[in-house]
């Protein structure tokens, strides 16, 4: 070997090395003193893209990894962070490009895998992402992290007996995992509130706010289930106060948003809208997220002529792939005022080829992804012929329910009350701008009501979705099929009326959320 090669390859050991440690700033050191030997080598591309991912700098990153592939086309790593990087920029035809790369490098090595199962999963195809994870996890079976991973993925795709025994796996090796100690309280009821008590203990002495949220949410849920309501109300709160210090929730950018969604799908713009794509599979689920949409999604799936595609993020990228837009933030102002002009056939036709994956062979199929009520305008314009059901709730209930999760990367302003309030207010706004720009054009149905007395409700659902009607959608409960949701142990129960009027129980604990509806206009006592 050269006397350069031996430098590089010491270089890049001692780059790498540094990296693993949370030195980034020896690391681009080292980066600078290869570079300075050997500009054409790609591992020292490479170590400045990581590196410059470590900075948060997307925009070295990607230059990085752009000359990755470029010096060597088959790099599958280089190709996999490029998609990610792709992702975090929002964009997805990008993503899309650099994932398909990826795959037809056919890595082998654990991290790269991973990697790819992270990309697909965002890009909302979960059955690959799972395939990869799978990979990664075999691979590197002693890496926690891609066996959280590939956990996430079973619960998500409703295979919770294999994410229980990957989970019990990997807790029976290591115990101080905050993430699967959190996925795992989400598989099945609590009998008892001694491993909420564990949990507790845990987060009081974990070391970073992440952790702390994961470990007290999932010990709040335990204690819900025992009825242990301030012991519950004290994890949810402290893990909201955990969570929220992790994130960087724009109130403003937030009604900025509502605002713009509201001026620029206007009367004008409705009355302009040009023919979309006549297909009449999709039906979309929408609305708050934990209200209830798994149970009306349940009992449409019912019907032999349905099928549940999950929650799909593929309306939203599709916009986002038409959209004429550079503005990585998908919900700026002028990102949706540009997405008022997309083509609604051509919108509706990628939607139906970026999801025919998720279809599955039943004439129709629910995509309950409940942030889609923004997209409402869209949808109409590109699927005229689908259908769309909007949930309503109790707002108290409904802003509780989300108070109470922990998600993923969505719903920042979950985490505290008032600010769950604020948003919760907005969401009623628009939707009271859509009915008027959109008479009849979405069916608004009760969960209070459906959960009260179902067949009635359940039979206008079905109408409304012109399906001849089929007993077995009063059965829902008995459905073998996957439920990817966190309600799933409670659909698979028959309808009650448990969770309705729930926020009472922690009486004036909830007092900051309900004095930011009233503030804001909303009467809390009202069913949605």
């Amino acid at each position: 070997m050269s006397d350069n090669k031996q430098r590089i390859a010491g270089l890049l050991r001692d780059g790498f090395d540094a990296l693993n440690k949370g030195d980034a700033a020896k690391a681009a050191e080292c980066c600078k003193a290869a570079m300075m030997i050997d500009r054409a080598h790609p591992e020292i591309h490479f170590l400045v893209g990581l590196t410059a991912l470590d900075m948060n700098d997307l925009k070295t990153a990607a230059s990085a990894f752009g000359s990755v592939v470029k010096l060597a086309p088959g790099h599958g790593a280089g190709w996999a962070n490029l998609a990610r990087i792709f992702i975090r920029l929002g964009q997805p035809l990008r993503a899309e490009q650099a994932l398909e790369k990826a795959i037809a490098a056919k890595p082998g090595d654990a991290a790269s895998a991973d990697l790819i199962g992270v990309v697909s999963s965002a890009l909302g195809d979960q059955q690959q992402a799972k395939k990869w994870y799978s990979r990664a996890v075999q691979r590197a079976p002693d890496q926690p992290a891609f066996q959280v991973n590939l956990a996430s993925a079973e619960i998500f795709l409703g295979e919770r007996e294999a994410a229980e025994k990957t989970l019990t796996a990997l807790l029976a090796r290591h115990d101080s995992i905050a993430q699967a100690e959190w996925l795992f309280s989400s598989l099945k009821k609590a009998e008892s509130p001694a491993r909420a008590d564990m949990l507790m203990e845990k987060a009081a002495k974990a070391r970073d706010n992440s952790s702390r949220a994961f470990l007290a949410y999932a010990a709040g849920k335990d204690y819900e289930d025992c009825e242990a309501w301030e012991e519950a109300f004290g994890a949810f709160e402290a893990g909201a106060k955990a969570k929220r210090a992790t994130i960087d929730y724009n109130e403003a950018a937030e009604k900025a948003m509502f605002a713009a969604l509201q001026e620029t799908f206007n009367a004008g713009w409705a009355a302009g809208i040009r023919a979309g794509h006549d297909d009449p599979s999709p039906i979309f689920v929408v609305g708050q997220p934990r209200t209830g949409t798994t149970l009306i999604e349940r009992i449409i799936a019912s019907h032999s002529m349905v099928e549940s595609a999950g929650e799909l993020q593929q309306f939203g990228l599709s916009v986002r792939r038409l959209t004429k837009s550079d503005n990585p933030d998908r919900w700026a102002p002028e990102t949706i005022r540009a997405s008022a002009a997309v083509d609604p056939a051509a919108l509706g036709k990628e939607y139906l080829r970026a999801s025919a994956v998720m279809q599955g062979s039943a004439p129709r199929f629910v995509d309950k992804l409940p942030g889609n009520y923004l997209h409402i305008p869209l949808i109409l314009a590109a699927l005229p012929n689908a259908r769309i059901v909007h949930l309503t709730r109790n707002p108290m209930d409904s802003c509780f329910a989300s108070y109470k999760q922990l998600f993923a990367e969505a719903y920042f302003h979950s985490y505290d009350q008032a600010e769950m309030g604020r948003h919760h207010a907005r969401y009623l706004k628009l939707m009271e701008h859509w009915r008027r720009l959109f008479p009849g054009r979405f069916f608004d149905i009760s969960y209070e009501a459906t959960v009260a007395d179902l067949e009635p409700h359940a039979r206008a659902l079905i109408s409304h979705l012109e399906l001849p009607w089929e007993d077995q959608c009063l059965s829902f409960h008995e459905q073998k099929s996957a439920v990817a949701t966190a309600s799933a142990v409670q659909v698979r129960e028959k309808p009650h009326t448990r969770s309705v009027g729930r926020w009472r129980r922690y009486g004036a604990a909830l007092d900051p959320m309900a004095a930011a509806l009233r503030s804001a206009g909303v009467e809390i006592e009202s069913a949605g």
